[in-house]
């Protein structure tokens, strides 16, 4: 009885041990328990869709097909500052990218590459290219980067085609593509669980927050990757995770792929997202609103006030009415509304079906920008670097004709200053930098140089050295 006593004793002091080296030693500590949320680093227009669901129900054994379409679609982004010392704080991140198009265009998160100098992009094949931004939209933490085209010249990217997120319905499957852990090509699958939900991750005054809700595994690194259907179609961009631990728990959210399309047009247009706006204040339908108004359905969204002489007021829409359609399409609270108004530029038409005291009515808003216009913000960015007058201001720098006597023989232009986030600070260039030829082609003034730069076509290169380094320098930059 003695032996077996201290052979139990001897066992539970064993196993305490043991147990207390691996909590200790072994077990990674987990952060404290709390609620955040952590941000993951088809352009439609259609009317008159049907207000109810009709199944497309079909048996999926495999997402096989789906996997192997998108895949090679999706890239893994890595982008930095440029700053070799704050590299060591943190100045770099990585994320997920979905390739939209054979040119090199890629649609992914604006927190994966916001403030970033150098942007490089790994493809499924694991060849590495540079990319250059061409555009960010805080708005919708939505962002297009672009290979350069240099490094394309023979090359056919594989692309991924946009579907229609209007027709994602909640229950429907769908996978989840990205770069988690910097683990490439990773393919998980869930459910749709949600549609037009809002999170509050966004905080600016124009945010438009209508995620897709899924149950696909989505962690850290996942950021700007695809979501897409069983058939491989894009609808949406893999955003952000709610989650107590920091790590995937059951909840990620997209931006629908038919508001990253409209993103991403206007970001290669124009440099910026050109947004219509029908200037109201708007709520979703409470239990208040709803008795007040008879309403059987709490669906819709309740005009809380009108902006004077917003495209609302001209359209005749009254504070009070309650705005149950956009273009055929049923928007059931406010972040659906957004969405919805947010797929059209100003001076766009949509349609709009409301109740006014118990009646249903319809009218025609011509929607306008955020100063209450119709015309398209003013900054396109296919006027830029075509004037020679303002290609300095455009390319973001201070430039002069060489003037120095140390230099014999040599003529062309010195770079005298660049502004942070410029064209020309995206290529990595540095101030005293002395362009010698643009594109092949000598220079021997600023006037040269600004005049060939506005003649390019397209790709501009630019050729020339520092006077104290050695060797030769050519950066590279597209003006489209």
């Amino acid at each position: 009885m003695k032996n077996t006593i201290k052979i139990i004793f001897i066992s539970l002091l064993c196993s305490a041990l043991t147990l207390g080296v691996y909590k200790n030693y072994i077990e990674e500590p987990l952060s404290p328990v709390r609620d955040v949320i952590i941000k993951e680093p088809s352009y439609s227009k259609q009317v008159n869709k049907p207000n109810y669901y009709q199944p497309n129900i079909t048996n999926v054994t495999s997402f096989k097909d789906a996997a192997d379409l998108v895949r090679p679609t999706v890239v893994h982004i890595h982008s930095s500052n440029g700053d070799r010392y704050e590299r060591l704080f943190g100045g770099e991140s990585s994320g997920s990218g979905v390739i939209v198009s054979k040119d090199g265009y890629i649609v992914t998160n604006n927190h994966v590459i916001s403030g970033s100098r150098e942007v490089t992009v790994t493809l499924n094949n694991r060849r590495t290219y540079e990319a250059r931004i061409i555009g960010t939209d805080k708005t919708t933490d939505l962002a297009v980067i672009k290979i350069k085209k240099k490094d394309i010249k023979d090359i056919v990217l594989p692309t991924l085609k946009f579907g229609n997120s209007d027709e994602v319905y909640v229950g429907e499957w769908v996978l989840a593509v990205g770069n988690p852990f910097n683990l490439t090509s990773t393919v998980t699958a869930g459910i749709v669980s949600a549609k037009g939900r809002n999170i509050d991750i966004l905080d600016g005054q124009y945010d438009i927050e209508s995620f897709i809700q899924t149950d696909a595994v989505v962690n850290p690194g996942n950021s700007g990757g695809a979501l897409v259907n069983t058939d491989g179609d894009l609808i949406g961009i893999n955003t952000a995770i709610i989650t107590r631990s920091g790590r995937y728990e059951g909840y990620s959210f997209a931006v629908p792929s038919n508001l990253a399309q409209k993103v991403m047009k206007d970001l290669i247009e124009f440099g910026e997202v050109q947004r219509g706006f029908l200037g109201v204040t708007i709520i979703n339908i409470s239990d208040q609103i709803a008795n007040q108004n008879n309403l059987e359905s709490m669906d819709g969204v309740y005009i809380q006030d009108i902006g004077e002489g917003s495209a609302a007021e001209e359209a005749g829409l009254k504070t009070g009415d309650i705005i149950i359609k956009v273009n055929g399409f049923a928007v059931k609270s406010s972040p659906e509304l957004q969405e919805q108004v947010g797929l059209f530029r100003p001076g766009e038409k949509i349609s709009i079906i409301f109740l006014r005291k118990g009646s249903i009515k319809s009218t025609e808003v011509i929607l306008k920008n955020s100063t209450n216009t119709t015309s398209l913000d003013t900054k396109l960015k296919n006027k830029k670097l075509s004037s020679p007058a303002t290609i300095l201001t455009d390319l973001g720098i201070e430039a002069e004709t060489l003037d120095n006597k140390n230099l014999e023989n040599i003529e062309g232009v010195i770079i005298l200053k660049i502004e942070k986030n410029s064209i020309i600070e995206n290529t990595n260039m540095e101030r005293e930098f002395i362009i010698t030829m643009v594109n092949n082609e000598k220079i021997k003034s600023l006037d040269d140089f600004t005049n060939a730069i506005a003649n390019a076509e397209n790709e501009v290169i630019l050729d020339g050295f520092y006077e104290k380094y050695p060797g030769e320098y050519t950066y590279v930059f597209d003006k489209d």
